[in-house]
């Protein structure tokens, strides 16, 4: 099984999106594939259709009590791809989990109670900050998909994540690796994208994926029909990119594979 923490500390990069529909064409090419909503908010759990009312089971059990993934996991729309839903519990998880001995490895030991070996691929979405949350999916996961807003800040923030990455490795997770950096809301209008997409290839070179996810309407709306917009529209541009994301991913997965 195969474990991919998405996460950066700044909001509003696309680290939803990408989770939401890297997963839809991951499943549509046959595998099975699990995401784990692990951001307060639960726009990924939205954005796959998942209501309020039916999240009767959450990420938040995961983390503070025994429960098995196989018993918060709910199907989604898309065939093959299954949730494990967040709810505003999750608000309170950080300041719960102080008190939790190994209270950085608690979704670690989630993933670890699930023998049945369900799913292939395990997707999970992160909040916008470094916190527990962030820190344990992190030591859950086999390795780390960056998306990375094409900004004037996007290098300082990275360099924060980069170093934040570092020390997980060093004190709890050695085995983490970065499977790569993509650069989302891309406008080739904008000289400003095209300078910060120079300078981050730079710095990364090859870890830095060859697609890059361009900003489009279609993706925006998609998510208020709770639908993945490679369903919603499939051939929009944003579509296409990810399709093309998905196939990076497919050919670097291998590299990082690992027993849970």
């Amino acid at each position: 099984m195969i474990c991919i923490a998405i996460a950066n500390q700044k909001g509003g990069v696309g680290k939803t999106t990408t989770a939401i529909n890297v997963g839809t064409a991951l499943a549509a090419i046959g595998k099975r594939v699990l995401l784990i909503d692990l951001d307060p908010q639960g726009n990924c759990s939205t954005g796959l259709g998942i209501t309020r009312a039916q999240r009767e089971h959450s990420s938040y059990e995961l983390l503070v009590s025994e429960t098995t993934l196989e018993e918060v996991a709910m199907p989604t729309r898309v065939p093959g791809l299954d949730i494990v839903p967040a709810t505003q519990d999750l608000s309170g998880a950080e300041i719960e989990l102080i008190e939790f001995e190994a209270r950085t490895h608690r979704l670690e030991a989630a993933l670890r109670r699930d023998s049945g070996n369900r799913w292939d691929v395990i997707l999970i979405d992160c909040p916008p900050s470094l916190g527990l949350l962030t820190i344990n999916a992190m030591v859950a996961a086999n390795s780390l998909l960056v998306p990375l807003q094409c900004e004037f800040f996007a290098l300082e923030g990275l360099s924060q994540l980069l170093n934040t990455v570092e020390r997980i490795r060093s004190r709890f997770n050695p085995g983490l690796g970065i499977l790569g950096v993509v650069l989302t809301m891309y406008d080739r209008r904008n000289r400003l994208t095209d300078q910060v997409s120079d300078d981050v290839r730079a710095v990364l070179g090859n870890v830095v994926f060859n697609t890059v996810i361009p900003r489009n309407v279609r993706l925006s709306e998609a998510p208020s029909h709770g639908l993945p917009a490679l369903i919603y529209d499939y051939k929009c541009p944003g579509s296409e990119a990810y399709i093309a994301l998905a196939r990076e991913v497919i050919e670097r997965l291998p590299k990082h594979k690992k027993a849970a």
